[in-house]
């Protein structure tokens, strides 16, 4: 096939002469091309199924690559790092200005040439450009083997949730793990005792000397040190995701996407699977103190028989304790009973749709919970958002396959997405044309799920809202889908008391004639925040009682806030006071932060008639609190950021705020 790209070095240009040639596709299933700083917008991979060739159309964005990394194209099915091939080179490479064609082609094919670019001098260079084959003639291309769980791992930022849990997952299957991480946390600390050793002087960019793996969170610029360092010592680098999807490699996975619900619908299918004794593997994005630890300890009781009163196991490899959350599970290496007995084990995880991060997955079954407006500021559009999800969803196999695709009926732009799927695919909802209908009475907080009228499950939630109730429902038809007994999976989800800082009750704080009940919440969306208030003041009714519902809230992100400024101002009815401090400074840029302010959406809040003030820093807000907060009174602290030091403050679960 013919291949002619143009590219520049510098100011000069660089004239790459056409290739006619066979490309093994073997070696191009699955593409996923490296990124400047994950800022490809819109890019499309097109498949030339008579060729067997990928092929990413994006186009690359000025004034956004201060932190462009050098990343070399990878090939996710065969798991190899495309720049360690003698055989291959793939550079991707752009500047923060001077791109004048902003659409640019990449293809991998056979070349003979050296990796040779600096990590240094990529942010000078002008273009992205990809040295195509000298030498196609076809022969065998040899595959190094690869197993991401016998590797030597380093992983920075390991103390999150998710990373927490893969790196105890590589630990538990034969990786050598070690990490690093800012600060210590009763997460590091537990990663510690289980023999994966950490450091926290980041800055120094110290990695094992063993070190043959990087495997970076979502939160790690590529200018840090350790990330610095790997490039320097030709060391690969993966993110989360993409280690997450290397994982799922012969697993039966099960991903979790969709703008709202994925760690709370992980959570729920975890537990339910476990009670059903299909024995997954789980990683949640969020603590769950109702996920048992598995094979990484002893049994724990289902959690409708345990709970959060239940012992701790031992953690494996030395380390028990009082129990305490965790967000990952060990499960077994195959399913042992049901439809999929014998079939590769499950691997339950969430598919976040940031940076098109889930594009690197491998589902055998996926939800699609919504798809609305956000990560703007990457996608630049509602549109982009839709074809990113429709791209997610044709990674799910054929139906003959076993491929399942459950998608809200609405919300979520089904038809859209589903659009020439060969997987089997089917709807819940609300409306009785879904495939499964739900029912939800939110008073008595009663669910029943139904499917050809005929009623399912039926179970009473612990957690107030409709949104609760159809994330249950979701896990509910996805275990069922597994093959797990209706009656069990009902017990389960009547049982599950939440995850961290979802609707979480902090308990009740004592003020002067009575008390005033707090909660914290991770809502930083629109939508979901006016669903959480919603769904509080119709449980908690302060109004009742002469209370009044107060929320502090923290936006998360400057381009999200003046994306959505007006859909915030809008997702506040149901509150009577709002507080707002500093909005918490991620991703964005210095020039972004000039273009909105938390005073633009107070002044916003108190156009619509919402008593809203600005306070920071966050002790202030506490004092505050404790001057304002009458008997009655329902307090809801929300946002993404630590903001969730405010809540922990006043009820005295914390000491001091230290950010």
């Amino acid at each position: 096939m013919p291949v002619a790209l143009e590219g520049r070095l510098g100011d000069q240009p660089r004239q790459v002469q056409p290739v006619d040639g066979d490309i093994d596709p073997r070696l191009l299933h699955d593409l996923a091309a490296g990124t400047l700083g994950g800022r490809f917008p819109r890019p499309h991979l097109q498949l030339a199924p008579d060729r067997g060739i990928e092929v990413l159309v994006g186009s690359l964005e000025p004034m956004q690559q201060q932190h462009a990394p050098l990343r070399v194209a990878q090939i996710a099915e065969a798991g190899d790092f495309v720049g360690k091939w003698p055989g291959f080179h793939v550079l991707s490479i752009g500047t923060a200005s001077g791109i004048n064609e902003p659409r640019h082609r990449f293809i991998l094919s056979r070349p003979s040439f050296r990796y040779s670019l600096p990590m240094p001098d990529a942010p000078k260079q002008t273009h992205a450009y990809v040295a195509p084959a000298v030498d196609p003639a076809p022969h065998p291309i040899p595959r190094p083997a690869f197993d991401i769980h016998t590797r030597h791992i380093a992983m920075i930022g390991i103390g999150g949730c998710g990373m927490s849990g893969l790196a105890q997952m590589l630990h538990a299957r034969g990786g050598i793990v070690s990490g690093s991480d800012s600060t210590a946390t009763e997460v590091t600390g537990r990663l510690e005792a289980a023999g994966i050793p950490i450091a926290f002087d980041q800055q120094r960019g110290e990695l094992p000397e063993a070190c043959e793996l990087v495997i970076a969170s979502a939160a790690i610029h590529p200018d840090h040190p350790e990330m610095l360092a790997a490039t320097t010592r030709g060391i690969p680098t993966m993110t989360y995701a993409e280690a997450l999807g290397q994982c799922m490699r012969g697993r039966t996975s099960v991903c979790l996407a969709g703008t709202h619900g994925k760690s709370s619908i992980t959570a729920m299918l975890g537990t339910a699977l476990i009670d059903a004794s299909l024995d997954p593997t789980v990683i949640v994005g969020a603590l769950c103190p109702q996920l048992p630890l598995g094979c990484l300890g002893e049994a724990v009781p289902p959690s409708g028989e345990g709970g959060l009163s239940s012992p701790q196991p031992s953690l494996g490899r030395g380390l028990s304790s009082p129990r305490v959350a965790t967000g990952f599970r060990l499960g077994s290496d195959t399913i042992p009973l049901g439809p999929f007995a014998s079939k590769p084990g499950l691997l339950l995880a969430e598919s976040c749709e940031f940076n098109r991060s889930f594009h690197h997955h491998r589902p055998t079954l996926a939800a699609i919970t919504s798809v609305e407006a956000d990560h703007l500021d990457y996608y630049g559009s509602l549109d982009a958002v839709i074809e990113s999800f429709a791209e997610f969803a044709r990674l799910v196999p054929s139906a003959d396959q076993g491929g399942y695709l459950l998608i809200a009926d609405e919300g979520a732009h089904r038809r859209q997405i589903t659009a020439g799927l060969s997987c089997k695919v089917e709807t819940i909802g609300f409306s009785p044309a879904a495939d499964w209908v739900v029912w939800v009475d939110s008073r008595s907080r009663e669910v029943a799920l139904t499917r050809n009228r005929k009623v399912l499950a039926r179970w009473t939630m612990q957690l107030p809202g409709v949104h609760n109730a159809m994330n249950a429902a979701t896990a509910c038809v996805l275990a069922v889908r597994l093959g797990a007994d209706p009656a069990r999976i009902a017990r389960s989800l009547g049982a599950f008391r939440g995850i961290d800082r979802r609707t979480q009750l902090l308990g009740d704080r004592v003020v002067p004639g009575g008390s005033v009940r707090v909660y914290d919440d991770y809502g930083h969306h629109p939508t979901e925040i006016d669903a959480t208030l919603r769904a509080l003041r119709d449980f908690e009714q302060p109004q009742e009682k002469n209370g009044r519902l107060i929320c502090v809230f923290q936006p998360h992100q400057h381009s999200r806030t003046r994306f959505l400024l007006d859909e915030f101002a809008q997702a506040f009815s149901q509150a009577d006071i709002v507080i707002v401090p500093h909005i918490y400074f991620v991703r964005d840029s210095e020039i972004e932060k000039t273009k909105v302010s938390a005073a633009d959406l107070v002044d916003r809040l108190r156009k619509r008639g919402v008593r809203a003030m600005h306070l920071y820093p966050f002790e202030a807000i506490v004092e505050q609190l404790e001057n304002l907060c009458q008997p009655n009174d329902l307090l809801v602290v929300m946002g993404a950021g630590p903001v969730w030091l405010v809540g922990h403050r006043y009820m005295g679960l914390v000491k001091e705020i230290y950010r």
